[in-house]
């Protein structure tokens, strides 16, 4: 299907001022479609960390949810980095507030604090190591299992990461908004609708329909498996942004969205902030640009560090 003219119109003038800019455009896979097809790089946060590191670019739009443009600007101290709406939250990230981790912390010396990247700076500024969902395990696998592990902010992905590494993770009692809405009854009616899908959960779902899944895994490996699996179905249990690259990059094969108990996808309303109009305007005006504490950027990319030092 053609994009409408006003979306071509607008995907050109993107592209025009990205060279202005001499800028580079960074998309989660969660972001609207007509954005993702105007990136430079889609991909997850693990992904677009690395990019966001590497960029020779003068600016980083960065087109996703606002913490993840903060470790972009981490990464990237002395380049510009804005992001089309400010207000592009995360429910995840508001679950762990950086003083109250200040405080659980001062109470509880010596534990080893592990944080999933969807945390504010000033919580990643507090951690001893930075994860994604790609390379939780290896994360939590680096770490002398002697040493006393809290997981934040999100307790699904950890309690998966305990399964997954049999290590005993104090948790962090934050969820993702989106994720928690998938439940196993509306999978299980789903399935029986395609008997032969295979079901692709993202490890932020409750423990219930993470047992339901073929596979578990962020969504950079959701396109690897739905490459390598012989199926030619699948059902798709995270933000249905993700369904858009995997039509793309995987043809030929069909890709249903998860569904809640009350409609037949799930979007996050953050991601979904971020539209073409604010693209232009952000690289028209460089602006909403990404701002840092000195002391929090100093302390907050330790801990990334030494997750990207890790690898891929």
């Amino acid at each position: 299907m053609n994009a409408p003219a006003n979306t071509v119109q607008l995907q050109r003038r993107v592209r025009e001022l990205k060279g202005k800019r001499n800028a580079v455009i960074l998309a989660h896979n969660y972001q609207v479609p007509e954005i993702q097809d105007v990136a430079d790089y889609v991909g997850d946060s693990l992904g677009l960390a690395y990019k966001a590191r590497e960029t020779n670019a003068d600016v980083i739009l960065f087109c996703g949810v606002h913490f993840m443009a903060e470790t972009a600007k981490i990464v990237n101290p002395a380049k510009r980095v804005i992001i089309p709406d400010l207000e592009a939250g995360c429910s995840l990230a508001d679950s762990c507030d950086a003083d109250a981790l200040a405080k659980w912390r001062a109470e509880h010396p010596g534990v080893t604090v592990v944080a999933y990247i969807n945390c504010t700076a000033a919580v990643k500024a507090q951690t001893d190591i930075i994860c994604t969902s790609g390379n939780a395990v290896k994360v939590v696998n680096s770490i002398p299992r002697n040493e006393q592990i809290l997981f934040c902010p999100d307790e699904n992905l950890g309690q998966w990461v305990m399964e997954q590494t049999g290590r005993k993770l104090i948790l962090w009692p934050g969820v993702c908004h989106v994720h928690v809405k998938f439940t196993a009854e509306s999978l299980a009616k789903l399935r029986a609708k395609h008997p032969g899908a295979k079901i692709v959960a993202h490890p932020e779902c409750l423990p219930v329909v993470r047992s339901m899944a073929d596979e578990v895994c962020s969504t950079e490996k959701m396109i690897a498996y739905c490459q390598e699996s012989p199926s030619k179905t699948f059902i798709i249990v995270t933000e249905s942004g993700m369904l858009h690259r995997l039509r793309k990059e995987v043809p030929g094969k069909e890709f249903i969205a998860g569904p809640t108990n009350t409609c037949s996808c799930n979007e996050c309303e953050y991601m979904k902030k971020n539209t073409l109009e604010k693209c232009v305007t952000a690289l028209e005006n460089l602006s909403p640009e990404i701002a840092l504490d000195e002391d929090i950027h100093r302390r907050a990319l330790v801990p990334i560090e030494r997750m990207l030092a890790l690898g891929k």
